[in-house]
């Protein structure tokens, strides 16, 4: 979801095409940071941002789990940790009179030897539903809807949306890059739809706001 550093292009944080689809009455502001989990977020006075400027009305989108669920990472947080985070974050947002949207993390591209997508956040998804469900907050499953994704385009063409370069197609990856989480343009913007259908499933109120094609 984060926004990218310059270096880092062709990757593309789904956040970035995603303040694009939205009318002059929506302001979107994007705190994601690559790497956090939902404990350094807090830690990295990411989350106090969002609270200082967060009014009534508003809506707080979250998405973690990547980072939270690699205990060899430093970002490491435990399955009740995890949980007892997100709550903490519907509290506050609620407090604030802002309502909170819960998104489970957006699957890695991943296909078995037969071809058949994997799902690669099981445990750490599953979480995420269960809060959503505990604390009546707005589910956009983006794990799912990412899996279908991937599923409809298959094994080469979903290489695609993802971070894959040959040697010396880029000047910033001359090594190239075979990366099955970070996303390209194409992918942030397509997993940045899927947001937007989840919207439109889910918060009618918001998906008003979404700017129409022009035919």
């Amino acid at each position: 979801m984060a926004i990218k550093a310059p270096r880092a292009f062709p990757e593309t944080g789904w956040g970035m095409p995603f303040v694009h689809f939205w009318d002059t009455s929506v302001t979107v502001i994007n705190k994601a940071k690559n790497g956090a989990s939902t404990r350094t977020f807090t830690e990295d006075g990411l989350w106090q941002l969002i609270l200082q400027q967060a009014e009534a009305g508003d809506y707080v989108f979250f998405q973690f789990g990547h980072n939270d669920e690699v205990p060899a990472k430093k970002s490491y947080t435990t399955e009740k940790e995890f949980m007892n985070n997100l709550k903490r974050f519907i509290l506050e947002s609620r407090n604030k009179n802002a309502i909170p949207v819960l998104l489970t993390p957006v699957a890695r591209r991943k296909f078995d030897s037969t071809g058949r997508i994997e799902g690669t956040h099981e445990a750490y998804s599953q979480l995420v539903r269960y809060v959503a469900a505990e604390e009546k907050v707005v589910l956009i499953d983006l794990d799912k809807k990412s899996q279908s994704l991937y599923r409809l385009l298959g094994e080469e063409k979903s290489k695609l949306l993802f971070l894959h370069l040959q040697k010396g197609e880029h000047p910033n990856y001359p090594d190239g890059k075979e990366d099955n989480t970070h996303f390209s343009e194409l992918g942030a913007r397509l997993m940045a739809q899927l947001v937007l259908s989840g919207i439109r499933e889910k918060i009618p109120e918001l998906a008003k706001r979404i700017v129409s094609p022009k035919h």
